[in-house]
């Protein structure tokens, strides 16, 4: 906090050195009161469009991976990301796949997709800070596919940079529990709309 004489106070008013100050004569003022700006506000944001992949093997378990970027907490997530201008949605869910896990086209099957769009808010923390802070969440269309390739297949380094150190297949019914909390709400609405399909 700085100090400041309230208007009409000082020695050009006549004040005598040793003078004493009231402090009905002082008013307080944030140091840093010249930089602050009015706060953004983020409601008014739009979502980031984007597509998410259910990528199930053949004994019924979900590919998650593990995020490069991740530095607290022990958080999986399947393959999700943006979709550019004018993309469409399918194709879209095929390039992140392929981006995200190395599994191309042929080794898949896309057996579904999401009804409607799911959308999430992005915690206070991390509004204005992500995708350069112009969206407060995602849009996101989720694909269900069914994997026909083998392990083997799967190239977390098939697209620079890499999006996850680390990946496994897990049982679906675990997914919300391995998810930032966050995107809970969207794992459990996919889970539940493409578990008889799983």
């Amino acid at each position: 906090m700085a100090l400041a004489l309230r208007p009409g106070l000082g020695h050009s008013t006549g004040m005598r050195s040793g003078h004493r100050l009231r402090l009905s004569e002082i008013t307080l003022l944030p140091t840093n009161m010249e930089s602050r700006s009015p706060m953004k506000d983020f409601a008014s944001l739009p979502y980031r469009p984007c597509v998410g992949v259910m990528l199930v093997n053949s004994d019924g378990k979900v590919f998650v991976g593990k995020r490069i970027d991740t530095k607290e907490g022990d958080w999986w997530q399947m393959p999700q990301g943006g979709v550019d201008d004018g993309e469409d949605l399918k194709a879209a869910a095929l390039r992140e796949l392929w981006e995200e896990t190395g599994a191309t086209e042929a080794h898949v099957t896309i057996l579904s997709h999401t009804k409607e769009e799911l959308l999430y808010d992005l915690p206070e923390e991390l509004i204005g800070k992500l995708w350069k802070g112009k969206y407060r969440g995602q849009r996101q269309t989720w694909y269900l596919a069914r994997f026909e390739g083998k392990d083997g297949d799967i190239d977390l380094e098939a697209h620079k940079p890499a999006e996850f150190c680390d990946w496994k297949w897990v049982d679906p019914e675990l997914l919300p529990d391995l998810i930032v909390p966050f995107k809970k709400r969207v794992y459990r609405t996919v889970l539940e709309e493409f578990r008889a399909l799983i």
